[in-house]
């Protein structure tokens, strides 16, 4: 047989064995020796049956992207079984000057006291301007938010202007979650950050820096599913226990949650969007997850630590 052919046959062979999945109800087996199952051995796998069987908190979503905000969030949630999603309106400008994260806090507010019942709110702000900062964490806590939202790039997170913050937020028992970035290298190459890249961009070495400084708190890695290299987040992260990474992302690497959960463990996961919504909720249940670990990555895991601040969901 020619290399032609084999490649040919090989390929048909195994798009025949990708059909006789569960989906079909048919083993790959029966198929390669053309038998029909016993009509009691064939199954039909509800899907949306499967996705509402969880409790879910979204830990990382965003609103007020576009004029349907945060209603469109809000259908997402509901079609997905999210009973919260944990919302803000990330700091996007620079410089990010008390006005600016302000402003985008009193959306927030506006917006989980219109949804009480499905939004949790986060607040943004700025360490460069520290009393400014601290004040808002007051004024956000007193609105009732639970943390912060996805702190962004104006400073990276183990800068010392951020320690009296960590220190406050600690205090308050609360997640620390801010945005970070990975790009993938080749080789062992890791390119540099560039024009397209805010220079204060927190990475993984910065995330490891300040759990060694700061063991009591607790830190949200954002979005592994955005496209860095999550392998190495992950590694990176093992000997660290206060780090949790937060699965977020738009990309559905295979084999990513699994991974996750190798090297970090099943309780230091959070289900996330960051508002990718069927890939947030699909990337869990696709994995080789139990369906108790599945339940801990979709809710219990974020609402535990919740709880231990006095916020945590019944």
């Amino acid at each position: 047989m020619n290399r032609r052919n084999f490649v040919t046959r090989g390929a048909a062979g195994m798009a025949g064995m990708l059909m006789a999945s569960p989906l079909t109800g048919k083993s790959a087996s029966a198929t390669l020796s053309g038998e029909d199952p016993p009509a009691s051995k064939l199954q039909k796998y509800d899907l949306m049956k499967e996705v509402m069987k969880y409790r879910k908190i979204d830990t990382h979503a965003h609103i007020y992207w576009t004029d349907d905000s945060p209603e469109t969030q809000l259908d997402y949630g509901r079609r997905l079984g999210i009973e919260k999603q944990v919302i803000s309106r990330y700091l996007d400008v620079m410089p990010g000057t008390p006005e600016q994260f302000r402003k985008f806090n009193d959306l927030t507010i506006k917006a989980i006291k219109k949804y009480p019942d499905h939004l949790l709110g986060g607040f943004v702000l700025n360490p460069a301007y520290k009393q400014e900062s601290l004040d808002e964490i007051k004024r956000c806590t007193d609105a009732g938010m639970i943390g912060p939202g996805e702190l962004y790039y104006q400073v990276k997170i183990n800068d010392p202007r951020y320690y009296p913050i960590i220190e406050k937020l600690i205090d308050l028992k609360m997640i620390i979650h801010s945005h970070a970035e990975c790009q993938l290298g080749v080789g062992g190459y890791r390119m540099k950050y560039n024009g397209y890249k805010q220079p204060n961009t927190s990475i993984p070495e910065d995330f490891v820096d300040i759990a060694r400084r700061y063991p009591e708190g607790i830190f949200q890695y954002a979005h592994i599913g955005m496209g860095g290299d999550w392998e190495y987040e992950c590694k990176l992260f093992r000997e660290y226990p206060n780090i949790y990474v937060d699965t977020s992302g738009s990309n559905n690497a295979e084999n990513m949650i699994d991974f996750a959960v190798e090297h970090l463990g099943e309780d230091r996961l959070f289900f996330a969007s960051d508002n990718s919504y069927h890939q947030g909720v699909g990337k869990i249940l696709a994995s080789n997850l139990t369906e108790r670990q599945k339940q801990k990555v979709f809710f219990d895991n974020y609402n535990n630590l919740l709880k231990k601040g006095g916020r945590g969901v019944d």
